[in-house]
């Protein structure tokens, strides 16, 4: 406040403080500050990328000067040139992408199957001391059992198409979504719990709004987890009278003497399943946004 010069009334003047400043200045701040953080997120995901390329990229160096610098013969070590040319060489047969779309078909269908039921059994041995105390002991047995052991009798009962090697799968990837969900229900905290209860939420209701949020990072692990194994049993089902396939491609190389191909297999499977771990990522933030 001052006077005027004239007549010597107070007059206002604009505030410099935070109070008297305009709401598109506040507005710009905040703009300001949000896209600070934005690029601060950019520049930590760059740097994240480059830290994470100086392994593959170390080992591809150590790959490369073994296989051309050394007298290693090219059937033990062949170098990245020749396991390139193998994908090449598949690809102009129609192979290689044949190859990689039926086994990322097959891990994501018994993917998918798998988790939905290790999701159901996890709730329920999670949940219940019935549950837990009926199922546990059985489902712990058939989780101890090796990938291979199924593989006889699988084919017995369902063929040699495409049944067996999507159970299979599915048998794998199951296991660990039960496990991590069965052990964070167990851990939810019971207040909250209590307060739904209170606002009379029933069973599936308290399920799915309370308790089920409350356990996201845990599924979510579960899940990547999950993924991973389905992309381990993939293996074990191709070999279930399978004629196409990255796990195909192993045994086949295999059998023929063909250790370009059987680099190039195992790099595909592991590019692969970085990919679509990746893809579970971006799952798993747009969860945590949800139910922040």
């Amino acid at each position: 406040m001052s006077f005027d010069e004239r007549g010597g009334a107070p007059v206002l003047r604009p505030s410099t403080t935070t109070e008297g400043r305009s709401p598109a200045s506040r507005n710009g701040r905040k703009d300001t500050a949000a896209g600070a953080a934005i690029r601060s997120r950019r520049r930590l995901d760059g740097s994240t990328l480059l830290l994470g390329a100086v392994v593959p990229a170390l080992l591809l160096t150590i790959w490369l000067l073994a296989s051309e610098a050394t007298e290693i013969p090219d059937y033990l070590l062949p170098s990245p040139a020749q396991v390139v040319g193998a994908g090449v060489e598949l690809a102009n047969q129609g192979l290689l992408g044949t190859y990689i779309l039926i086994s990322l078909q097959r891990v994501l269908t018994g993917f998918a199957i798998g988790a939905a039921i290790g999701l159901v059994l996890g709730a329920v041995v999670g949940l219940s001391a019935v549950g837990s105390k009926l199922l546990s002991p059985i489902l712990g047995a058939i989780r101890a059992v090796p990938s291979l052991a199924w593989v006889p009798l699988l084919t017995i009962y369902l063929g040699i198409y495409e049944v067996p090697k999507i159970t299979l799968i599915a048998i794998g990837a199951a296991f660990p979504v039960f496990t991590t969900v069965a052990g964070a229900l167990r851990h939810v905290d019971p207040q909250l719990v209590e307060a739904g209860r209170a606002f009379g939420l029933g069973r599936l209701s308290l399920l799915t709004t309370v308790q089920l949020p409350a356990v996201v990072p845990a599924v979510v692990s579960g899940l990547r987890l999950a993924l991973a194994q389905a992309w381990l049993f993939l293996v074990a089902a191709e070999l279930i009278a399978s004629s196409m396939g990255l796990g195909f491609l192993l045994v086949d190389s295999q059998n023929n003497g063909r250790t370009d191909r059987l680099f190039l297999a195992i790099l595909l499977l592991g590019i692969l399943g970085k990919a679509t771990d990746a893809l579970v990522g971006l799952g798993e933030r747009a969860l945590l946004k949800r139910w922040s």
